[in-house]
């Protein structure tokens, strides 16, 4: 079996849709989620079925990255409930003038939107998970 872990960087739409895809239904627990203003980089470690090369049984953990982060909003998340799981539909970016707001988009109506100057996305694995 091929132990090759995953690794995608986004800088337009188009890849931005692929990392969307293969993170499409993966958990996430709310300590999992980290921005660090400071360095403007926004990072979730995420828990994702292997799309990729048609292996749906593998799942690995992931970090998804976002650099040039300037501001972070989320909605529908208790973040005092650091043991919630949130299991993501998709991500997608809307355009706001010289800005990007890409947004997470979570089952029951939660989201995280991101404001960055730039798309620049990594999506990493970390793990197989036996």
């Amino acid at each position: 079996m091929n132990k090759y872990l995953a690794k995608i960087i986004a800088y337009d739409q188009e890849g931005l849709q692929m990392i969307s895809a293969c993170s499409s239904g993966a958990k996430i627990k709310v300590s999992d989620i980290k921005y660090l203003s400071s360095n403007k980089v926004f990072l979730i470690s995420i828990e994702r079925t292997k799309i990729e090369n048609d292996q749906k049984n593998i799942k690995v953990n992931s970090i998804c990255r976002f650099d040039f982060v300037d501001k972070v909003k989320s909605k529908n998340i208790d973040q005092s409930n650091q043991e919630m799981v949130l299991e993501l539909i998709g991500i997608d970016y809307l355009k706001n003038n010289k800005d990007y707001e890409i947004n997470l988009i979570f089952k029951n109506n939660a989201y995280i939107a991101l404001t960055t100057e730039t798309i620049e996305v990594r999506l990493e694995d970390q793990s197989e998970i036996k």
